[in-house]
């Protein structure tokens, strides 16, 4: 069916049953009897396909995967049995008749709505829930080498567009016409079309340009560099601002390849970079360089951000690192995979040990109030013995 129409490799039928054995091994010392997965990235993890429909994961019975629509694209998508339904109310049927309706049910709480989660209380006539999404997001933090593999893939986006932007970074050039000969270029190389970010109101683009003071005006989400956007509805993302000679481009890329999800930055310069911003990205270097010798397995995520603290501290830059006054954040990196908001945080203050297979982003950035901002970000792989880069580009300073 989809054959010279997409790119992209199935998930092994193998690896959606091992998710879903793990899953019910974490529901079981939850005291979970079944859970109805309804959001799509979810669905996409342990069904392999985000087609209209419910998954039902039984400690008991195992899956069974409900289609509405479309089940014959379902069908070649995923490798689980498929039972076709006309409305969710055959779910209810289904489950009562397999004897699946007792117990306590599991429910993705951070992200159904409640009108939703009444209509489903209904239709399996219980009232004992809790949430489902603890458990998955235990799973979901470590990357198997399929997926992996679809975080490289999606890596080499990055390379490629970071590469074209030494052909359209000029002085006078907007913004935004970067960003449209940018995201053409990620569009022909396989990018997926728009990132995912789990919660309300989480909106993301796929490319963020800043230059100058558009790269300090803070804005709702919870990131150093939001960029001003081109209008107050979306209030992120590039503007209408023209490049000047000095001032540093920052272009914040996010990769979409299979559904995974990669997010770096690089800093460009048309002429010779202002003399306020060299010291700070040489800093922003530095941490970057010994987060990658320092990190491995057992590393305790905070001693990332520590490290990298005081690199800045000493640099006499700490009043600018990671956003100035209201705008600062509290983290330096974050987990990546289906969404861009996964585990781990690295932050102060939660500490979580470093696994392998862990992938994160790391992004060391200085905001300079009414100047510009600066920094690099680039994404690992956790090893047991190191750091692995996920891109192969450079983080030097790029001079047009």
């Amino acid at each position: 069916m989809l054959t010279n129409l997409s790119e992209g490799s199935f998930t092994p039928r193998e690896e959606l049953e091992d998710r879903i054995n793990q899953l019910r091994k974490n529901m079981e010392r939850a005291g979970i009897a079944f859970s109805i997965i309804l959001q799509n990235v979810d669905l996409f993890y342990f069904a392999g396909t985000v087609q209209k429909g419910v998954l039902v994961v039984s400690v008991d019975n195992g899956p069974l995967l409900f289609i509405e629509r479309n089940v014959d694209r379902a069908a070649v998508e995923s490798g689980l049995e498929i039972i076709p339904i006309k409305r969710d109310k055959d779910v209810g049927e289904i489950l009562m008749a397999k004897g699946i309706l007792k117990g306590k049910c599991g429910m993705e709480f951070d992200v159904v709505p409640v009108s939703v989660f009444e209509r489903w209380k209904g239709i399996v006539g219980l009232d004992d829930f809790t949430d489902i999404w603890p458990a998955i997001r235990d799973l979901r933090i470590i990357k198997s080498p399929f997926e992996i593999e679809q975080v490289k893939r999606s890596g080499s986006v990055c390379d490629h567009v970071f590469e074209k932007a030494r052909d359209v970074v000029r002085e006078g050039a907007r913004e935004v016409d970067i960003a449209a000969f940018l995201e053409a270029e990620g569009r022909r190389v396989g990018h997926q079309g728009f990132l995912r970010m789990r919660g309300l109101n989480q909106e993301m683009m796929n490319l963020y340009i800043t230059h100058g003071r558009s790269g300090t005006i803070p804005s709702s989400g919870d990131v150093p560099i939001a960029g001003a956007g081109v209008t107050h509805a979306i209030a992120q993302g590039p503007s209408l601002n023209k490049v000047e000679k000095g001032v540093p481009v920052v272009i914040d890329y996010g990769g979409g390849y299979n559904g995974y999800i990669t997010d770096e930055t690089r800093t460009f310069v048309v002429g010779e970079l202002k003399e306020r911003f060299k010291k700070p990205y040489e800093v922003a270097k530095e941490i970057v360089e010994d987060a990658t010798v320092y990190g491995k397995e057992g590393i305790d995520g905070t001693e990332l951000f520590l490290r990298a603290e005081e690199k800045a501290k000493k640099a006499g830059l700490d009043e600018y690192f990671m956003g100035f006054e209201s705008g600062k954040v509290t983290f330096i990196g974050h987990g990546l995979g289906l969404e861009i908001n996964e585990l781990p945080v690295i932050t102060p203050r939660h500490h979580i040990i470093l696994k392998e297979g862990m992938v994160f982003a790391f992004e060391p950035k200085f905001i300079f109030p009414g100047e510009g901002a600066i920094g690099v970000e680039v994404d690992y792989v956790v090893r047991k013995d190191k750091l692995e880069r996920v891109t192969r580009t450079s983080i030097d300073l790029v001079t047009i």
